[in-house]
């Protein structure tokens, strides 16, 4: 090291600096993780208000609160608002938390690009929402009413929100690319040199897999939603049948993004679950490298089956065929990973802490989900179930049972290790049973609704249908009440409390836990080494 470089390293700033500039111009990763987290759990109350006025909506038949117009505003915002504002930010954000963590990496690669990419999200966020809330003051004509997949003809119909939605679609597409480029040069890059990849966190894994996800997929929505753009202000027909163009196009080109997009949220669900599983139970996960080929398995099938979003288009039946097995072939490396993490809990010590109860309910529900899916795969069913309440019960098992539920899974393993303190445990544990029995009470009943026919996104439906509907909506308020023993939680243990240790939990591995409780706002200065006991799962290392 010359000495120039020398002198810069020993007058360099080893501790954040203080007031509103170090949130705007940190370029520290666990600050830029601290940022995405309370981003996205701001969004995740928004998005979840949004759902609330569509279950009151809901409560009884005939029109209650809203105008249809504005009930379609909240479905549609509600999708966007929970997708791109609170799941996938999280993830983002446990990512920069923990990744150099986990690696033996100083920092992220490219500290810069990273305070860029999370500071492009509420710029793009107030683009999206700003038409929404201008129409509920009667300025303009409201937010995008069109579903979050903005087909048209119907997206080209919305009014002045159109373009914002499209450019905030834009921006928020940039800043993953830029998370997902950053996360990939820190994992291959600047890994620990005893940090083989077949030693990695499964958490990293399913990470560095997902950001390659994300890299191919966001092009092609920026793709469909530019042709969309261009067919409402400069001529185009891309997807007008007047003009020679085709809006099942759009379909296919959206949903080519869109299926890689589900598993974008669910694989570093995967990755949470597998290192708190293994912790709780006090045994090394099952199967590690079997996770990581399944993972990787998972991420190249989404690929090939996205037109199972679209069975009812009038696609030839050999495609209908094909895409119906492609489906359910991503059943297996699914099935391998659910298997693997019963496994570890087999004849483990376990103990019932609050993230273990979590992951638990992860894996029963998020089962559900899967299994509902396949119900779906099957073309002649799917017949029957498109478009039904059947499909929203589907996707929010996967989603809040599965992405959500990892998440806070997630928040009270690590929370202790990002603030020091310990959570209090008789809250987390109130609020675990509260919702995981208000979810099931929500989504469940949407099973029976849409077998019985009851078609989704509509503010009206039969009274036929009235009962299941009230079941649901007393879930949701009483889900969405819950969370606030979350945000109690996540309060207590940010004021203080009792002190935590570095290794928190008796069966955590990993080199997260040979740091303090805080970690230091620096974490490794000279890469760590690494023996087999900071390793999650020593009896893969032969591999």
């Amino acid at each position: 090291m010359s000495e120039t470089t020398a002198h810069m390293h020993d007058d360099h700033d080893h501790g954040p600096a203080s007031g509103i500039m170090r949130w705007i111009t940190t370029t520290n990763h666990k600050d830029i993780g601290t940022l995405y987290l309370v981003f996205a759990l701001l969004m995740f109350f928004v998005g979840g208000l949004m759902a609330l006025v569509i279950r009151a909506e809901l409560f009884m038949p005939g029109l209650q609160l809203v105008e249809p117009d504005f009930f379609n505003q909240m479905t549609t915002m509600h999708a966007l608002v929970m997708i791109f504002g609170a799941v996938m930010p999280a993830f983002v954000g446990f990512a920069n938390w923990m990744v150099p963590m986990m690696v033996g990496a100083p920092d992220m690669a490219l500290p810069r690009m990273n305070n860029w990419s999370f500071w492009i999200i509420p710029f793009a966020f107030t683009m999206l929402l700003l038409p929404l809330v201008l129409g509920i003051f009667g300025i303009g004509g409201g937010g995008p009413a069109s579903g979050w997949t903005l087909y048209p003809p119907l997206s080209l119909q919305t009014g002045d929100a159109f373009a914002f939605t499209i450019f905030a679609v834009h921006m928020l597409g940039i800043s993953s690319i830029m998370g997902a480029i950053n996360i990939i040069a820190t994992i291959l890059n600047m890994r620990a040199p005893d940090m083989t990849l077949l030693r990695m966190p499964l958490f990293v894994w399913t990470w560095l897999i997902t950001a390659f996800l994300l890299i191919a997929v966001m092009p092609v929505l920026a793709g469909a939603v530019t042709m969309l753009l261009t067919d409402r202000f400069f001529g185009t027909t891309f997807f007008s049948a007047a003009g020679g163009g085709d809006p099942v196009m759009f379909q296919h080109i959206f949903w080519f993004f869109g299926h890689p997009e589900v598993y974008i949220m669910i694989l570093p669900a995967f990755g949470i679950i597998s290192e708190i599983i293994p912790t709780f139970a006090r045994k090394p996960l099952f199967g590690y490298t079997s996770m990581v080929y399944a993972t990787a398995s998972i991420a190249f099938l989404s690929f090939i089956v996205w037109a199972h979003h679209m069975f009812t288009v009038g696609m030839p039946l050999g495609a209908e065929i094909y895409f119906m097995l492609a489906t359910m072939m991503i059943a297996v490396p699914t099935g391998v990973k659910v298997f693997n993490w019963v496994t570890t809990m087999w004849k483990g010590a376990m103990t019932f802490e609050t993230p273990m109860l979590w992951a638990i309910s992860f894996v029963v529900l998020f089962t559900i989900g899967g299994f509902s899916g396949l119900m779906l795969a099957i073309v002649p069913v799917d017949f029957q179930y498109h478009d039904t309440y059947f499909v929203v019960a589907h996707f929010h098992y996967v989603l809040v049972t599965g992405a959500v539920f990892a998440l806070i899974a997630g928040m009270y393993y690590w929370i202790p290790k990002w603030t020091g303190y310990m959570y209090n445990e008789k809250l987390g544990k109130w609020h675990f049973w509260l919702s995981t029995i208000f979810v099931n009470i929500l989504f469940f009943p949407q099973h029976y609704l849409g077998l019985a026919g009851m078609p989704r996104r509509i503010p009206d439906y039969s009274v036929q249908f009235a009962e299941f509907n009230m079941i649901s909506s007393i879930g949701a308020f009483g889900f969405g009440i819950s969370q606030l023993l979350m945000v109690a939680v996540i309060w207590q243990c940010v004021r203080g409390g009792k002190k935590a240790s570095a290794r928190v939990w008796e069966g955590a591995r990993g080199l997260e836990w040979t740091v303090p409780s805080p970690a230091p706002y620096h974490t490794f200065e000279t890469p760590p080494a690494i023996d087999d006991s900071m390793v999650a799962h020593p009896d893969d290392l032969a591999h």
